[in-house]
């Protein structure tokens, strides 16, 4: 009977040790790359078609810019992994750009063309905690092994669908991803029932998280392919390379809030709430 037991402990063992190293060869297999950069896009219905076009061509833009391709050829490893999907309600979120290295001009150029390919959709409701969940999601089937993982999310409205942020933020800050921020204050003065004058500051005590966090708000949509410039090279840059500090000088990025009266992170759902008698 002892000798019966010796062989499946021993079976067992082999077992064990065959599923170890194969997962250990699988993980080191994985691609090493500077950043592994979850672009997450805003498509409610707030923003019209021509805005929405705004964001793709910025994007693109920002990608193929040469300081851009400068910050990621000058890094470690020269090259980076980027997602870029577009999110509006807790369950409405389309990859449009598939994890995909970028490590030259020519790479950079490819992920702009798919940007164009095909013309964005809007969709109802505003949930950036659900686009915060799908993007961390994201990064579990990446392939990639990334020294820093970001989500860089952009928006022009608070939470009003899902899990509430504050809840999301952590559970994702916990996996060990930063998250940036990009407030689109751009509604020219116009406001609806689910607007907030300060989405900045909504942005910085609720939203962004991690090491390094920051937000750049966007005032006008003009502004917004160089916002997107900015963030992208303070993201994939070395801390202490020229094109960052450069541009952390001539314009501060905001930084995570630790402010002594914190915001109230469930603004956009009780104004959804409230939407009947407003």
């Amino acid at each position: 009977m002892s000798r019966l037991v010796h062989v499946w402990e021993s079976l067992i063992v082999g077992l064990v040790l065959t599923f170890t190293s194969g997962y250990v060869r699988e993980a080191s297999s994985a691609e090493a790359v500077d950043v592994e950069l979850a672009l997450a896009v805003d498509v409610s219905l707030s923003m019209s078609p021509a805005e929405l076009e705004v964001q793709r061509r910025g994007y693109a833009a920002a990608l193929t810019d040469e300081r851009v391709i400068q910050a990621i050829e000058q890094g470690a490893h020269g090259r980076i992994a980027i997602t870029y999907f577009e999110w509006a309600g807790h369950t409405t979120q389309r990859v449009v750009v598939p994890w995909t290295v970028i490590a030259s001009r020519e790479d950079a150029e490819r992920v702009a063309w798919q940007l164009s390919a095909n013309p964005p959709a809007g969709a109802r409701r505003t949930s950036i905690a659900g686009a915060l969940q799908f993007g961390a999601d994201l990064f579990a089937e990446s392939g990639f092994r990334g020294a820093k993982r970001v989500i860089d999310i952009s928006g022009d409205g608070p939470n009003n669908e899902g899990p509430p942020i504050e809840k999301m933020r952590n559970t994702v800050l916990r996996q060990g991803i930063t998250i940036n921020g990009l407030p689109l204050m751009t509604n020219r003065g116009l406001t609806s029932v689910y607007d907030i004058r300060d989405l900045d500051r909504y942005y910085a005590d609720c939203v962004i998280g991690g090491p390094g966090a920051f937000m750049i708000p966007v005032n006008d949509w003009s502004q917004f392919p160089e916002a997107v410039r900015r963030k992208l090279v303070l993201e994939l840059a070395a801390p202490a390379s020229p094109a960052r500090t450069a541009d952390e000088a001539a314009n501060p990025p905001a930084l995570a809030a630790q402010s002594p009266s914190p915001y109230d992170c469930l603004v956009g759902e009780k104004l959804w709430r409230d939407r009947s008698w407003r």
